[in-house]
């Protein structure tokens, strides 16, 4: 007995070896994005990155394309050199990086959408919002709260193909269609910045003498196009709608002032999803291809339940 329990210990921890070494295996992601300027893009990594943290062993590399395709395409081909095992990507257009999409297949790393969907399907999970369905809801709160009759000026981001900010547009312009609202489309792109929602706004007050409200296709051109109008003391006369849920927002709308509604997209929430799907295709489990989040509509009954003031975004 004495020479034999030795020799069967020593046999047992070889065995568990191997097991406690995969156990201790550190599972990394790649996450690319398509930008780091926007603040949502920000906040998309920075959630996911919270995602990674939340889980042992698991880590992600972050690629910031800067806004170039070219430099998307050169990420993507590193994270894979570097053999990461999943890649999480919120970029656009995803349908102009062939060869890089390519690579991934060929490598069989599957591949988690955030935000934006490729066209073309070649990926296996996508988590997003309905921007149609969400800017539909908007719409309705838009037209009840206009009573039906007034200038809608609608700002968009741009640029003319963009399929986001044209179902936004298009979801809004359904639910007002057959009332006595009449929509006025900026001439001029917003860029989806603040700085365009200014510009573009102030254009927009100088040429037109009536405006009774504003819709803009993201929540920055809209705060934008807030300060324009107070600039203008006009903040009396018009209200706005935005599209996002960006935490200024929800703080302006949470506060009763002139920024009535904006229509649901976290980056948080759409994170958790993806990441969570992400870690089931890497498990060998299935998911489905595509998950849309819940429609919310953010207004002034709702708007401090759904505000984090720790929010990057």
């Amino acid at each position: 007995m004495t020479t034999r329990r030795p020799l069967l210990f020593a046999g047992l921890a070889a065995l568990a070896a191997p097991a406690a070494r995969a156990q201790q295996r550190t599972t990394t992601i790649g996450v690319v994005t398509l930008q780091m300027r926007a603040p949502y893009f920000v906040a998309m990594v920075r959630a996911l990155e919270a995602e990674a943290a939340k889980r042992p062993n698991t880590r992600v590399i972050v690629a910031d394309g800067g806004g170039d395709a070219a430099k998307v395409s050169s990420d993507i081909e590193d994270l894979l050199a570097r053999n990461v095992d999943g890649l999480i990507m919120n970029i656009s257009p995803l349908e102009s990086l062939p060869g890089p999409m390519a690579a991934i297949r060929r490598a069989r790393k599957p591949v988690v959408l955030v935000n934006r969907r490729l066209t073309g399907g070649e990926y296996d999970a996508w988590v997003g919002v309905d921007n149609r369905a969400t800017a539909e809801g908007v719409g309705e709160v838009i037209a009840r709260h206009m009573q039906g009759r007034g200038v809608l000026v609608m700002m968009r981001g741009g640029p003319e193909d963009n399929s986001t900010g044209n179902a936004r547009r298009d979801g809004v312009l359904a639910k007002i269609q057959g009332t006595g609202i009449q929509p006025l489309i900026a001439p001029e792109f917003g860029r989806w910045t603040e700085d365009g929602g200014i510009r573009v706004m102030e254009d927009m007050l100088a040429k037109h003498r009536r405006i009774d409200a504003v819709f803009c296709e993201n929540d920055s051109m809209c705060l934008g196009a807030q300060k324009a109008i107070a600039d203008a003391g006009r903040t009396n006369e018009i209200v706005l709608f935005g599209f996002d849920g960006q935490k200024a927002a929800i703080e302006q709308i949470a506060r009763g002032t002139n920024y009535v509604g904006s229509g649901q997209n976290s980056p948080a929430v759409i994170a958790r999803i993806g990441f969570d799907k992400m870690m089931t295709l890497l498990a060998g489990g299935q998911v489905p291809k595509d998950t849309i989040t819940p429609v919310v509509v953010i207004t002034r009954e709702n708007a401090a339940s759904l505000l984090d003031p720790n929010s990057v975004f």
